[in-house]
């Protein structure tokens, strides 16, 4: 392995592989070989995958950092860093921050003035939206749902909201919970994707309607890490009121042509149909 490169002062963030040990990043490897201090959601974890790619530990300090010791271990790791070391922390898999701890130590060491990098790579929601087949112009990550019922049943309805496709991660154990809450507040006919074990061995995806997915899984146990990916909400079609609402709007500042288009545009639909509509509408004026 060649000489890493310098790792300069401050908080690094790296991604690591959610799978397959390879699929992480030449940067995530000099900066885990030449780091100060390294800190970590599963410091197990992160010493095997150190050792698969040939990366001793060589007596750095390495900080346990999770869930449940963020207020104790912060602050150890901030000494490091007002020590003008350079830190790198891990989480289990995938990129920091993304349903993970780190985010806490990340507003801290900003809070602070410490200088606060990424090493981006895999990231389990991204990989999940890639394989989907659902669009991915706009999209929401929304992590894992609220386990409580009430609670739970609100945090669904609301997922429309954003009028984008919705990534969440789910615990095998409630997954057949979660399809068919889906099913019930979303609409069974509603487009998804169950993304299971991505990057592994046994990686499979389920693409269909929420009913259709739901009933494939009905009588299995599934295992490994789940990524759910819904489609967002279809458009409703605008009713006459609203075209006629927006070509009279339109048409208070430009000719009837260039109204239609703007408005067939705006609302996607057919320019014919729209341009008809504006015809009736100044021959009834």
């Amino acid at each position: 392995m060649s000489a890493a490169l310098p790792v300069a002062p401050g908080l690094h963030f790296v991604a690591t592989p959610i799978g397959a040990a390879r699929d992480i990043t030449l940067r995530a490897l000099d900066i885990l070989t030449a780091a100060d201090v390294l800190a970590a959601e599963d410091t197990r974890t992160a010493r095997k995958l150190m050792d698969i790619h040939g990366i001793p530990v060589s007596g750095r300090l390495m900080i346990p950092y999770h869930d449940h010791n963020g207020a104790e271990a912060r602050p150890r790791i901030l000494t490091a860093l007002e020590q003008g070391k350079s830190v790198a922390y891990v989480s289990e898999a995938g990129t920091p921050l993304v349903a993970d701890p780190g985010y806490q130590l990340g507003r801290a060491a900003i809070e602070a003035g410490y200088p606060v990098f990424s090493a981006p790579g895999a990231s389990a929601a991204l990989a999940a939206l890639t394989v989907s087949g659902l669009a991915s112009d706009r999209f929401l990550f929304v992590g894992f749902a609220p386990s409580q019922s009430g609670a739970r049943m609100r945090w669904l309805e609301g997922l429309d909201g954003a009028g984008a496709t919705v990534i969440l991660y789910e615990s095998p154990k409630r997954v057949h919970r979660l399809l068919g809450e889906l099913c019930e507040v979303l609409g069974s006919d509603r487009e998804m994707a169950l993304c299971r074990e991505l990057t592994k061995r046994f990686e499979e995806v389920l693409r269909g309607t929420c009913g259709q997915v739901r009933d494939m899984v009905s009588d299995r146990t599934l295992k490994g890490e789940i990524v759910v990916v819904i489609s967002r909400a279809p458009a409703l079609a605008p009713s006459d009121a609203d075209v006629e609402a927006a070509l009279r709007h339109a048409l208070s500042t430009m000719p009837l042509k260039a109204a239609s288009t703007l408005v067939a545009t705006q609302l996607h639909l057919s320019k014919p149909d729209v341009y008809q509509m504006g015809l009736r509408l100044k021959q009834s004026d």
